[in-house]
């Protein structure tokens, strides 16, 4: 059984009762932090993947930075397990609060030479990132995910 009600800035909210349990909501702001949770996640899926799938040349660039290898591996595992967590909205805020930290954590400890133009704009990528993510910690998943699922189904 659908039912619709008007929702917050002129767009429709409706309520899909799944096989009596508890209602699903769908609203336009649902929709908005799915989409969100998707664009957050694919930067760090997409370099976490780069990085395993070429991960000889990827030892060659940690070395650059002075990086240990097994923190490599952390890193990679980080940003695809939070990736992967923040898109299907499991664990959304352990996942978002942890690439927060770790893209203010990249801001502060690998892009700090301002008089470089490419250095201050990773810096402020970073910031932005990082912020989007503790957003995302802050406000949750939103219905369309795994998180909501679950807490509908008593977990």
């Amino acid at each position: 059984m659908r039912e619709r009600y008007p929702g917050f800035v002129g767009s429709v909210l409706e309520v899909h009762m799944a096989g009596g349990k508890s209602p699903v909501v769908t609203s336009a702001r649902d929709v908005a932090l799915l989409i969100g949770r998707l664009l957050l996640a694919w930067i760090f899926l997409h370099e976490g993947v780069s990085l395993a799938v070429n991960f000889s040349g990827a030892i060659e660039m940690a070395a650059q930075f002075g990086l240990s290898v097994p923190l490599l591996v952390a890193t990679i595992a980080l940003q695809i397990v939070a990736g992967l967590s923040i898109a299907a909205g499991f664990s959304t805020r352990i996942g978002a609060s942890a690439l927060g930290l770790f893209c203010v954590a990249t801001a502060t400890l690998y892009h700090t030479n301002f008089s470089d133009q490419n250095e201050l704009f990773h810096f402020e990528k970073d910031l932005a990132i990082a912020g989007g993510m503790f957003v995302l910690a802050a406000v949750g998943a939103g219905a369309l995910s795994i998180d909501t699922w679950l807490k509908g189904r008593g977990f």
